[in-house]
């Protein structure tokens, strides 16, 4: 485990992998798999005993067997009927793999099981790279499905709708008809038909061809023309994709896209008419648009598109509850608004407020001054060369104050101006923002702050005010925490008194509920802070509270706002981690706009969900009064059932060369490192090997594992980079809510180093998550209690220490038990099924009925089972006798429908039994101070007795 990610480049040492493909050439049609297997390789064969022996396979030239050597049998027994097979399998998801001492050393990308005869007996092998799994998987499903279908076996490449398509493309640029093209014309069109290609390479491939056929002539024909094109732009990622949910045909029908849409990319409601909509907006031949199949072009094309983004389009509007208590949500804060260059030397400038205000910054800061003929202006206190009139300001933030959001905007106001300049920032401020300042008293019958439904499209002044109690027209009030801070500092001289400043009655009256205090500690605070009134934090003072106690930080957070401002020592404007105060419940970590890098990378992230509206509802967790939460958790948050997030780096698309990247000419070495962010616990890193020389279409294929504690919390974010001896260089990268994720095959569409969207540069991935008991190898029963019990902590209870109130909670021992015991039960029963089906734990439910659904229909496609309905349950009966591997699969799935049958019926009554005690337990909160007064509890166990009685309700909640 990394102590802490930020310190080190990447989790893994570095590794490299040569251009995996046997060959230059790329894989772009069954053919090609086909001659590949006829030349055959090397496989590595895994036997159930653990033993792994290197063997030669290759494919029989009329392509009836599959053979090995060398082999203690003679040479008609080391073979495989193609006939026999049944199903072929990518990944470890057979019974030796998933008992193979060895196995978790091979890679999952790399494995295969090729299952065969009546008893489904699996030969398990091993590749030596990815590319080199695909192709005998895609290979052996083209042969299996093709020898059950009367077809001539191979069809040739050159009659497939793709190429009958660009046969028509060419023949439609071939205005004179002699079915040839000069060079420059075939380059253009495929520039045209692909834009991201560049034309050097377009060149390259058609010299090639000459210099194979020994051609004089520079002039193209249709078959060079297609082979051509065919070569440049088919992703065999993305072929074999195609030949694996199209039942091995080499396009996709309505049906096809259907369950692909349904079964991996998690969309519900998809109807066949709305997949041939999507055929019709994408399928590039005029041909499959009108028999309703999309080939590989157009189905490349529509993963490209926004509809298979990888952010949920749900959280592209706000979509969050607008209307709890300000203090609720994290607030998109900037530091230092008007700066576009470092804080030491930067001027002030106007576009710091234009940029801050259209990326729906909902917190920016003005230091006011007083400037010539009485007009106050907005400067950077450490360089008046630049100083911009305060009334123009103020009329730039008016016009794109809701540009962006229609949520509330807080301005943090930094007065240093004589009481005669307050008055002219007052009367600006009242002509230019008029009815849209916020100046009601608080009431003080209230406990929280008004929501940001409430206080839509306002404008809330931040600063000082004068006390209440006294009719004065000026007085004295502390200076702004942050520059007293930075003097101290400099001058190092802490025992001071703070500054004071003059303050009119005007300005004070713009304050109403973000009044300006300073903070002494918790206690005081709970006890005297009122909701309305709001402390400062620097980034050393929120530091230091947030390791010695963060529980307190987060209760405090729940009543109050807290601003966090960067560190006075970043006189570079670098940025500090926004995460760390997050974790504590701050709601205003204020940024450092003008500066990118990895902490901006998060801050932009974390506020592109919820409709990007700059505010975001905090978990539960940490905005229930009674609930307890650590944000130094070691892992457990009570009540919260851990996620595993499984990631595959499939592949990029176009990636550039490093900015500044000028001693290695063109060609780059790119890998990915994916890095997760979120509570302590949760944060991990984790990187791909390197591939040699290839910016166009690197190929990673590799899978990754996290488990996350607290998702709500957690970020994602993936970064490319060139592997450079000298120092890694940044290529892009993009950072996105856990919540927002899409499960399925997705593109992620790369940012630059400023944040800005690179056109036509994409990762290729899979996303699942999964609960935590999502599979995996089954636990040797004697193991599986220790396990059981480590697995279980989130719904473990603690002790108080208060009789009455333990004795509630025992009472919810067995309850919760029992509901920990059904959903658990629920999940391995799913899991069986997912194994027994051949399926990784990641494979959703409508995969596993797919694949059950083929296995159940025999030879003459006659069901071996018929589906019944008992008591609304669907059960499986099965039709005369069934072979024992059917047998195994029918148990499985009969016990998943016992298991659903349970929770559904008895979910109910344990769920009211929970609750109960919760409500129980509830009635005791205004009581637990005197209750432990009486058991004689004070100081540190009175404390852990309240946060243990909080961990308590947490978890039954």
């Amino acid at each position: 485990i990394l102590q802490d990610p930020s310190n080190q480049k990447c989790g893994r040492k570095k590794t490299v992998s040569f251009s995996s493909m046997p060959s230059e050439k790329k894989i772009s049609s069954a053919s090609d798999c086909i001659s590949f297997m006829q030349a055959g390789c090397e496989l590595k064969k895994v036997r159930p005993n653990s033993r792994i022996y290197n063997r030669f396979f290759t494919l029989d030239p009329d392509l009836q067997a599959l053979r090995w050597e060398p082999s203690k049998k003679d040479l008609e027994k080391a073979k495989l009927d193609i006939s026999a097979i049944k199903e072929i399998r990518l990944g470890k998801n057979t019974e030796t793999f998933r008992n193979n001492g060895l196995a978790d050393q091979i890679s999952e990308d790399c494995a295969l099981s090729v299952i065969h005869g009546e008893n489904y007996e699996s030969l398990d092998l091993v590749a030596n790279s990815a590319d080199v799994a695909n192709i005998w998987v895609s290979g052996l499903r083209y042969l299996v499905s093709r020898s059950k279908q009367p077809l001539d076996l191979m069809e040739s490449s050159h009659n497939t709708p793709r190429f009958a398509w660009l046969k028509t493309v060419f023949e439609a640029a071939d205005v004179d008809g002699n079915g040839i093209m000069l060079e420059d014309m075939s380059v253009e069109l495929i520039k045209k038909l692909n834009p991201t290609l560049k034309e050097s390479k377009i060149r390259l491939k058609f010299k090639e061809i000459q210099k194979s056929k020994e051609k004089l002539t520079t002039r193209v024909t249709k078959e060079e023309f297609c082979e051509v094109f065919s070569e440049l732009c088919t992703r065999p990622e993305v072929y074999f994709l195609l030949v694996q949910i199209s039942k091995n045909k080499e396009y996709l029908d309505a049906n096809d896209l259907m369950l692909f849409i349904e079964a991996e990319q998690g969309v519900t409601h998809i109807t066949e008419e709305m997949c041939l909509d999507i055929i019709r907006r994408y399928e590039l031949s005029q041909e499959g648009r009108s028999k309703g199949f999309l080939a590989i072009d157009g189905f490349t094309q529509y993963l490209l598109s926004p509809e298979c983004d990888i952010f949920d389009p749900e959280h592209k509007k706000v979509v969050q509850d607008m209307t709890q208590p300000l203090s609720h949500y994290y607030i998109n804060a900037s530091h230092n608004t008007y700066l576009i260059e470092d804080q030491l030397r930067g001027p002030a400038d106007i576009n710091g407020y234009v940029r801050a205000l259209k990326m729906s910054c909902r917190s920016i800061e003005l230091d006011v001054c007083d400037g010539p003929d009485n007009e106050p202006v907005v400067c950077n206190r450490n360089n008046m060369t630049s100083p911009l009139p305060f009334r123009n300001v103020i009329e730039v933030i008016n016009k794109l104050a809701f540009f962006a959001s229609e949520y509330p905007l807080i301005l943090c106001l930094g007065n240093h101006c004589s009481l005669q300049q307050q008055k002219v920032v007052v009367q600006h401020m009242k002509k230019v923002f008029g009815n849209k300042l916020y100046t009601e008293a608080p009431l003080s019958s209230e406990v929280y702050l008004p929501s940001p439904e409430k206080l839509k499209m306002k404008i809330i002044v931040k600063g000082k005010k004068l006390p209440s109690d006294q009719d004065v027209l000026e007085g004295e009030v502390t200076d702004e925490d942050e520059e007293a801070e930075i003097s101290r500092r400099l001058l190092e001289d802490f025992s001071r008194e703070p500054k004071l400043i003059w303050l009119c009655r005007e300005l004070s009256d713009l304050v109403s509920l973000c009044k300006s205090v300073q903070y002494e500690d918790f206690e005081t605070s709970m006890r005297a802070q009122n909701y309305w009134e709001m402390c400062s934090f620097s980034e050393a003072e929120a530091s230091r509270i947030a390791n010695e106690s963060p529980e307190d930080f987060v209760n405090y957070n729940k009543r109050f706002l807290s601003r966090v401002y960067p560190s006075a020592m970043r006189i570079d404007s670098s940025n500090l981690n926004p995460q760390d105060f997050w974790n504590c419940g701050c709601q205003i970590v204020a940024m450092n706009y003008q500066t990118p890098g990895p902490m901006m990378d998060l801050h932009t992230g974390w506020f592109l969900q919820n409709g990007g509206c700059g505010y975001v509802l905090r978990p539960s967790v940490m905005r229930e009064e009674v609930s307890y939460f650590s944000a130094n958790t070691k892992g457990i948050v009570p009540g919260v059932s851990p996620q595993v997030l499984h990631v595959k780096i499939i592949s990029g698309q176009n990636f550039p060369k490093p900015k500044g990247a000028c001693a290695k000419g063109d060609v780059i070495d790119p890998y990915v490192c994916i890095e997760i962010h979120g509570i302590p616990a949760d944060c991990t890193e984790q990187r791909t090997k390197t591939v040699q020389q290839n910016s166009d279409n690197p190929i990673f294929d590799e899978s990754f594992e996290f488990q996350i504690n607290l998702p709500e919390l957690a970020m994602i974010r993936f970064v490319v980079l060139d592997d450079d001896y000298i120092g890694d260089e940044f290529i892009g990268q993009y950072t996105i809510p856990l919540e927002c994720l899409q499960p399925g095959y997705r593109h992620i569409p790369l940012r630059s180093f400023v944040g800005d969207i690179m056109e036509h540069v994409t990762l290729f991935v899979h996303i699942a998550i999964t609960n935590r008991s999502g599979g995996g190898k089954a636990q040797k029963r004697s193991l599986s209690v220790r396990i059981g019990k480590k697995a279980r902590e989130y719904t473990m209870l603690r002790n108080t220490g208060l009789k009455t109130i333990d004795d509630i909670f025992k009472l919810a021992v067995h309850p919760l038990r029992e509901a920990t015991d059904m959903r658990e039960n629920m999940q391995n029963a799913m899991v069986s099924v997912k194994e027994l089906c051949g399926l990784p734990p990641i494979a959703s439910l409508k995969q596993c009925i797919l694949t059950l659904s083929s296995r159940l229909v025999s030879g003459d496609n006659a069901p071996s089972v018929t589906l019944s309905m008992r008591d609304a349950f669907p059960y499986l009966e099965p039709l005369g006798t069934v072979p024992d591997v059917q047998k195994k699969v029918l148990a499985a799935y009969d016990l998943m429908i016992q298991e659903s049958r349970v929770l559904i019926e008895t979910a109910d009554a344990t769920h009211d039994k929970i609750v109960q005690c919760q409500k129980a337990g509830m009635e005791f909160h205004e009581e637990l101070h005197n209750l432990g007064m009486k058991e004689g509890l004070k100081g540190r166990k009175l404390s852990k007795a309240i946060e243990s009685f909080a961990w308590n309700i947490t978890v039954l909640k």
